[in-house]
């Protein structure tokens, strides 16, 4: 039995499933693993708050239609949860206990039995209070529970035919802003407005537009960095200081997830 078979053959035959998918790689596999097993009890559900960026929006319709599974976007304002918005170090438990919350709402709507997520195996090494508090809401991990690695999620999605099998791995919005200063329906569109300008004008896939009290850091993988030549670098900062940026820089170390997870004064 191949692995991809074991992930398959985790999904009960006899229950309905709900999948978290964020419109990256690991949750679509889960969802087209899901969809094998279980074709129409199986459902994609997209939380489509504040900080899911277009991209990543239209990157889950996408896959979705892919698979051919059915998809459901689940609407509301974390915005509106003055313990995310403060943002200190525990912003994404706060985050990932209001998801599922709202999660286990719409299950009991459609009758779902297992709700499942695309957390690997790779995850459980970092600082992720968000996946604490996924498991207090009893939401489950099929990727974890078969031992799959971040690099063997991207060889099966390619082996079935997933266009996300290489998708850059991403964060929400909020994880731009530094822990200690308060996220903002100003800050996200700024930072999503930022990063959507890099990506346009350089043409990389991986790019983050750190909001640091309005300042912009622009993080790149190393190897691309020396690309910022005097002329990009004029047009990013006219770009980015239209849209409410008072400062921009390139971060000469690169692009390291989780980088500015400290406390901010």
């Amino acid at each position: 039995m191949s692995h991809l078979d074991e992930l398959i053959d985790w999904f009960n035959p006899e229950s309905k499933v709900m999948i978290a998918l964020s419109g990256g790689v690991d949750s679509g596999l889960v969802a087209y693993a899901a969809f094998q097993k279980l074709k129409t009890n199986a459902i994609a559900v997209t939380a489509d708050y504040k900080t899911l960026s277009k991209e990543e929006s239209d990157t889950a319709k996408d896959v979705c239609k892919e698979i051919g599974i059915s998809h459901i976007f689940l609407d509301y304002n974390e915005l509106e949860n003055e313990d995310f918005v403060k943002n200190d170090s525990d912003r994404c438990f706060h985050c990932r206990s209001e998801l599922g919350t709202h999660l286990i709402n719409l299950a009991k709507e459609h009758n779902v039995d297992v709700i499942v997520d695309g957390t690997n195996i790779d995850d459980l090494g970092d600082y992720r209070p968000g996946i604490e508090a996924l498991k207090q809401h009893q939401i489950k991990s099929p990727l974890v529970e078969t031992n799959f690695s971040k690099n063997e999620i991207r060889e099966c999605a390619k082996s079935v035919g997933l266009s996300i099998y290489d998708k850059p791995s991403n964060s929400c919005l909020a994880s731009r802003i530094p822990w200690g200063q308060r996220v903002t329906a100003e800050k996200l569109i700024r930072i999503e407005m930022g990063e959507t300008i890099v990506k346009q004008l350089t043409h990389l896939k991986q790019v983050r537009v750190r909001d640091l009290d309005g300042h912009a850091k622009i993080e790149v993988e190393s190897n691309y960095i020396s690309i910022f030549n005097n002329s990009l670098l004029e047009q990013l900062s006219e770009k980015l200081k239209m849209i409410g940026f008072s400062e921009v820089e390139v971060d000469p170390e690169g692009y390291k997830p989780g980088k500015i997870n400290v406390i901010a004064d």
